[in-house]
């Protein structure tokens, strides 16, 4: 199908060229989010990373790392968490005080603010432990309903050993989806009423319709089928257009609320693992990334790159 290559050129989204936000390699790069003004219950922190103003967060999985920035070419992370097991993803709880839940080990956990920095202060529900193989919570996302999706995986990445779970905001834990081998996103549509879930070494990206008022999903529909690499990480814009991180590509994929890839849009990191958008001019984009498994890294292998977009992204939401 026709699509446009996204370098900076004239009718990309992006407008400007690639650049680091902080000169530090992670080794699994995930959870990309942009949330806006936000508090992490952390006076030091807010001394060294700012309390007012536009937030992306993103984690480094293996090393259970929870990093803010302000998404700006050279502009730090700043370290919020660092846990002593995996963290694939964070949500804000709604309320007054700052709270945050996370997928966090083998299942959910509650985050708040402990001695300077983010920490486990309850674990909530452990869906990935006692299934005969060793599993560790993957990408996670709360949708506009205020739930909680996270996917699990196999450590070594066994076929079909992971699957997907809700988290409600009364507490109840679901098993949603089963028979995935590595679920990442999921994304969803602007009102929630549409789900994407990619499973990385298929290739697929299938879309579920959502029942706004249970979770309940619809059946799976394909969606897209990536030939080059592994979708990875994803986000929606607010056009309601999907961004896929493309793992071991060197690209992301934008694809229309039909499933049309519009553009592919080149990056300079091998492993692209997940992609957020900031929500007020100038637009900016943020891209994770990872060195894991590659016998040598390129000048950007492992960081967070930035660059400047025609594109408006969408708050990350809430939980609760």
């Amino acid at each position: 199908m026709n699509s446009k290559v996204g370098t900076g050129s004239e009718g990309s989204v992006i407008t400007g060229a690639w650049r680091p936000v902080d000169e530090r390699r992670f080794e699994l790069g995930e959870g990309a989010r942009f949330l806006g003004s936000v508090s992490f219950g952390d006076a030091e922190g807010e001394a060294a990373g700012g309390s007012e103003g536009a937030f992306f967060v993103c984690v480094d999985l293996l090393r259970g790392q929870l990093l803010s920035t302000t998404g700006e070419p050279a502009g730090g992370l700043t370290l919020r968490a660092e846990l002593d097991r995996p963290l694939g993803a964070v949500a804000q709880v709604k309320g007054d005080e700052p709270a945050w839940v996370g997928a966090v080990g083998e299942g959910f956990a509650r985050l708040r603010s402990d001695g300077g920095r983010l920490a486990v202060t309850e674990v909530l529900a452990t869906p990935a432990a006692g299934r005969g193989v060793a599993l560790r919570m993957n990408d996670a996302v709360a949708d506009p309903h205020g739930r909680f999706w996270a996917g699990a995986m196999a450590y070594d990445g066994a076929h079909g050993q992971g699957f997907l779970a809700r988290m409600d905001p009364d507490g109840g834990v679901h098993l949603v989806l089963e028979g995935i081998s590595i679920p990442n996103g999921p994304a969803f549509s602007p009102g929630g009423a549409v789900m994407y879930l990619a499973d990385t070494p298929t290739g697929w990206i299938r879309r579920h319709r959502v029942d706004t008022a249970t979770g309940e999903l619809g059946a799976a529909q394909d969606f897209a089928h990536v030939g080059e690499g592994g979708p990875d990480g994803m986000t929606v814009d607010a056009q309601g257009c999907l961004w896929s991180a493309i793992w071991g590509a060197s690209c992301l994929h934008r694809y229309s609320p039909e499933g049309t890839l519009l553009e592919r849009i080149p990056v300079p990191v091998r492993q692209p693992t997940s992609v957020a958008l900031s929500v007020e001019p100038p637009y900016r984009v943020i891209v994770t990334s990872a060195t894991i498994g590659l016998d040598e890294t390129g000048e950007h292998d492992g960081r967070v790159i930035t660059a400047p977009s025609t594109v408006a992204g969408i708050p990350a939401a809430a939980f609760g």
